[in-house]
């Protein structure tokens, strides 16, 4: 186990007293018993963690996107962003949620994938282009807004774009600090 990120910040131990026991409690919760190297990290700041895990629990948990559309425009933030952290972890979620291995290694080339109307139907195409739009331009068109809308009602609309501000806000942080992979 590491024990310091790139970043030269070190990991806290993987241990049940490194913060408020019912925090470190309920980060084992959705991790499903362990601490990840990104939360050993965020545990440095037992309430920047707090948030973190509600807010990314109900991301992760608590919305009503569709898996696929959910884990496709985590991986497409994380291909952008350059980030195999996130890439290693939602990769079995998007297979697990209907994507295919052909359609994975398409993501790798986000401009790419986005007009591939062979791998992608149209609703993940416009989830794929409002995910480069937010991710890389900040601003979203007003046309890639209308496709996404054209599919999905205004909560889902929502959560999606929640979804991938989202997890560009764990790509700056994963980048930024230097955490690596488990």
């Amino acid at each position: 186990m590491k024990t310091v990120s790139k970043s030269g910040i070190p990991y806290l131990p993987d241990s049940d007293d490194i913060a408020p026991p019912d925090l470190v409690k309920a980060i084992r919760a959705r991790r499903k018993g362990k601490l990840l190297n990104l939360d050993r990290m965020l545990l440095h700041s037992p309430n920047l963690a707090k948030g973190w895990n509600s807010m990314l629990a109900a991301i992760r948990n608590e919305l009503s996107l569709k898996p696929k559309l959910h884990e496709l425009a985590i991986l497409a933030v994380s291909s952008l962003n350059k980030v195999d952290y996130e890439w290693i972890h939602h990769e079995p979620a998007f297979l697990a949620a209907g994507g295919t291995k052909e359609q994975l290694a398409a993501l790798k080339n986000v401009a790419s994938a986005q007009r591939d109307s062979k791998l992608f139907d149209e609703p993940e195409r416009a989830t794929l282009a409002l995910a480069a739009e937010m991710t890389k331009n900040v601003e979203v068109s007003p046309a890639t807004l209308k496709r996404v809308r054209a599919f999905l009602p205004d909560p889902q609309t929502i959560e999606l774009i929640g979804t991938i501000a989202g997890y560009n806000m764990v790509s700056r942080f994963l980048i930024a600090t230097g955490i690596e992979p488990e």
